[in-house]
């Protein structure tokens, strides 16, 4: 028996995932009405159409998203994304740095290793974009030393925001090792045992893109 956990947020018109980015337009390119005219009788069909830009809801980060020159999403190999061991760590209430002490004793080599803030619960509100958990530099560092597969979040950013600079990003996808930010429902997922699914479409020239991101815990 598989049970499946969805970890995406739902991606609507007019959605604001990051302050200050622009919402997705969602809208139709063709309507069932319309196509009429391209159909037999009694045939119709429709076609929609986005505009948005690849920071939208739940998504993934590849090296191209920092690094000029990086792989992108047609160079990700699907064993990053696909079929990852978890390991959830919980830091219900955080607000500013997650140290490295959360860490303790857990065993997070090549394991997809997913930070439950709690955060999630803003999203979509302005609550979402201010005050939000992140990880420190020093965590960032164990982690990348320790060979982790994959990091996920599920506030606004790995990093802080305050400033311009985003070491976590930096340190992570230097190494190689993609980002999940956004994501949501990390208290459904058991501490260990679970598996990652997180796949963009295989787009050349593009940094990130929205996952359906899900785990599927097996008993």
């Amino acid at each position: 028996m598989a049970r499946f956990i969805d970890l995406s947020h739902e991606i609507h018109d007019g959605l604001v995932t990051y302050p200050g980015l622009a919402a997705p337009v969602i809208e139709p390119h063709m309507t069932f009405d319309a196509s009429r005219d391209h159909y037999a009788a009694g045939h119709e069909f429709q076609i929609d159409r986005i505009e948005m830009i690849a920071n939208t809801g739940t998504y993934i980060d590849t090296p191209a998203h920092r690094i000029r020159g990086g792989a992108d999403l047609a160079d990700l190999d699907l064993a990053a994304v696909a079929g990852l061991e978890v390991v959830v760590v919980r830091v219900p209430g955080a607000t500013g740095a997650i140290e490295p002490a959360v860490l303790g004793g857990i065993d997070v080599t090549d394991k997809a290793v997913l930070f439950a803030t709690g955060w999630d619960r803003h999203w979509a509100t302005p609550a979402y974009g201010d005050g939000h958990p992140h990880l420190a530099a020093e965590t960032a560092d164990a982690l990348v030393e320790s060979n982790v597969a994959l990091i996920g979040i599920d506030s606004l950013n790995v990093d802080g925001t305050a400033d311009g600079t985003r070491p976590i990003h930096t340190a992570f996808l230097e190494a190689g090792i993609p980002i999940l930010e956004h994501l949501t429902n990390l208290s459904a997922v058991p501490d260990t045992g679970a598996v990652l699914y997180a796949v963009p479409p295989k787009v050349r020239g593009m940094g990130s893109f929205p996952v359906r991101a899900f785990c599927v815990v097996y008993s």
